[in-house]
């Protein structure tokens, strides 16, 4: 150290440079925010150069092979992170420089460097990163600093448990700036990393998977449940819990859309969908029948194009009997046949005057009967004060005795006579009665056949919305997800 001056080049020669060769050994990769977008690594600087003014004849020194001069008492190359994210910007930690007889230096300063790194996360979680350590020298150009390349060391890498290394690739490169024309050398190393995708998937995609699944339960819940929106509501705000999950691990960048956000933006288009159909499809089940007939269009492109191709038939269509000549149709308000065996009746004609003024029609026929079986019906119990007049009562034999007018004593059939026009008021307010019932059953099947009509339509739309839906995310999941490059090389090495 005899008249050793550390400011000045170890170099015989002024105007030549010093040959500075730089290597990296790569320890461990301790973290990549992608938040900050920096990597943090653990890692060695291996520098060599030749100190002629260190070296001595080993055979003065018997013994002595190398010498250790601490970092600060010998001159060190000035090789810095160009790309470092340290609040010290130089994170190694400065050790003795190791010198042997000949001058031969080695500097192996160790750090925890951290280096800003361009995060793509465009194919996030199937995503491949490559971030550069670019060392230089920061006061030296090429001509007083020869910079060169060794290779990278990673025999002693311990893995991570959230990325793979792929790589540490390394290239010497050099500068021309427009101010100076000597060259700037660097070494930029490119750690390149594949990310572990099995957390993401189990924690992330799988449930979100399978969230998507239930949003096209919907379209299988019944609308009578009164449960479908708030299951497809339930849903929705699940994934967009996920989505802010993914939003804090994500840096805030408008340069690419990642892949897993993709696929939750496009599923949460779907459940969204999914609740305006539902409401679409319960405001059909839950038609109101006075609000007006399906419209013909309507009923041309649901009960008939969709329920076919859907292989949907309206309830009960399968159980009604085909028509055919040996099978006449059955009529609704058909009037069965009067009985002929032990019934009685009262035939009563034309009445004129007041009969005429009480009814619509030009003669009435009243016909009152009964079963006669040797006991009294009890659905007709005979009574003076009603008006009803019945007779032939039969016996064991069940024949009967008819009442008319012309096979009666006359007195007999006036008195009849004079009790039926007493009646006949309120015959027609019964009969009235009876019409204004069988008018509203018919407006109430009415309704009701409006209701079936709408309520199978809301089906139809429940089936072909549950067909098109899962179509839609089964393509969305797989031409998203699959569009990924390394898909399947991260399927084979994490879900293996």
């Amino acid at each position: 150290m005899l008249n050793y001056n550390r400011l000045e080049r170890p170099v015989q020669n002024d105007s030549a440079p010093i040959l500075v060769e730089l290597g990296l050994t790569l320890l461990q990769i301790i973290d990549v925010d992608e938040k900050n977008q920096v990597l943090i690594t653990n890692a060695w600087l291996q520098l060599h150069w030749t100190d002629i003014y260190l070296s001595w004849n080993p055979e003065n020194y018997p013994g002595v092979q190398n010498l250790r001069f601490p970092s600060n008492l010998v001159w060190v190359p000035d090789i810095l992170l160009y790309n470092s994210a340290d609040e010290r910007f130089d994170a190694t930690f400065h050790t003795n420089v190791l010198v042997n007889a000949s001058g031969a230096c080695q500097y192996i300063p160790p750090g925890i460097l951290k280096s800003t790194c361009y995060i793509d996360v465009r194919w996030f979680p199937f995503d491949i990163q490559k971030c550069d350590l670019k060392f230089g020298s920061w006061t030296h150009n090429g001509w007083l600093l020869d910079l060169q390349m060794m290779d990278v060391d990673i025999s002693t890498y311990i893995p991570n448990g959230e990325w793979d290394l792929v790589g540490v690739p390394g290239k010497r490169n050099e500068l021309y700036y427009e101010c100076c024309k000597e060259p700037y050398p660097d070494v930029t190393f490119t750690v390149t990393m594949r990310r572990r995708t099995l957390y993401y998937g189990l924690n992330l995609l799988i449930p979100c998977v399978l969230i998507s699944g239930l949003a096209l339960l919907v379209f299988l819940l019944p609308a009578d449940s009164g449960e479908k929106i708030s299951l497809g509501i339930t849903v929705l705000l699940s994934l967009t819990v996920f989505m802010l999950l993914v939003a804090e691990i994500m840096p805030a960048t408008s340069d690419s859309v990642p892949l897993i956000a993709q696929y939750f933006a496009s599923t949460m288009m779907i459940v969204g969908l999914s609740v305006v159909v539902t409401v679409l499809v319960l405001q059909f089940h839950h038609h109101d029948p006075r609000g007006g007939k399906m419209p013909k269009w309507i009923r041309v492109i649901l009960l008939n194009w969709c329920a076919w191709f859907l292989r949907m038939k309206k309830p009960g269509e399968e159980n009604k009997p085909a028509v055919s000549s040996s099978n006449p149709p059955t009529y609704k308000y058909s009037h069965s046949p009067p009985h002929h065996t032990s019934t009685t009746s009262i035939q009563m004609s034309t009445i004129p005057g007041q009969a005429q003024s009480t009814t619509t029609n030009g003669n009435m026929n009243l016909y009152f009967g009964y079963h006669s079986t040797g006991t009294d019906n009890p659905a007709f119990p005979p009574s003076t004060d009603s008006g009803l007049v019945t007779c032939g009562i039969g016996g064991e034999g069940g024949g009967g005795n008819h009442l008319s007018g012309s096979s009666q004593p006359d007195i007999h059939s006036d008195h009849t006579r004079t009790m039926l026009l007493e009646q006949i008021p309120e015959i027609s307010l019964i009969l009235e009665e009876v019409q204004y019932i069988a008018r509203r059953f018919r407006d109430q099947d009415e309704g009701e056949e409006i209701c079936s009509e709408w309520k199978f339509a809301a089906a139809v739309v429940d089936r072909l919305c549950l067909v098109a839906f899962s179509l839609f995310s089964i393509i969305c999941t797989f031409t998203i997800l699959m569009s990924a490059p390394n898909f399947i090389e991260a399927v084979s090495k994490d879900f293996t």
